[in-house]
């Protein structure tokens, strides 16, 4: 059995979440499609997400969790130590019976 790699994953200020985010070039909504928040209708038309406005809020005790923001760096390509990277040939995942 492989042991898991193990990575300093700490919670990211709104700050440091909102400079992340700009450095990818992506709107809060976009940043926020990418990670699965939610997405409504904004109150000027257009799309928002009060999520991702909250956690990159100073004034909100709301932080993204250290995991999911490690997530957002490597699907960005911003992570400062590890990448994402495709397996060649992909691995079978067993199916299981509950699956089918």
């Amino acid at each position: 059995m492989t042991q898991p790699i193990r990575i300093d994953l700490p919670s990211p200020t709104g700050e440091e979440l909102k400079a992340a985010r700009l450095a990818a070039g992506l709107s809060q909504v976009e940043a926020a499609e990418l990670m699965g928040y939610p997405v409504q209708p904004g109150s000027r038309g257009g799309l928002q997400s009060r999520t991702w406005q909250a956690l990159e809020s100073t004034s909100d005790p709301r932080n993204m969790p250290g995991p999911v923001f490690a997530l957002f760096l490597l699907l960005t390509q911003q992570h400062p130590s590890h990448v994402l990277q495709l397996r060649t040939p992909a691995p079978e995942l067993p199916v299981s019976s509950a699956a089918l």
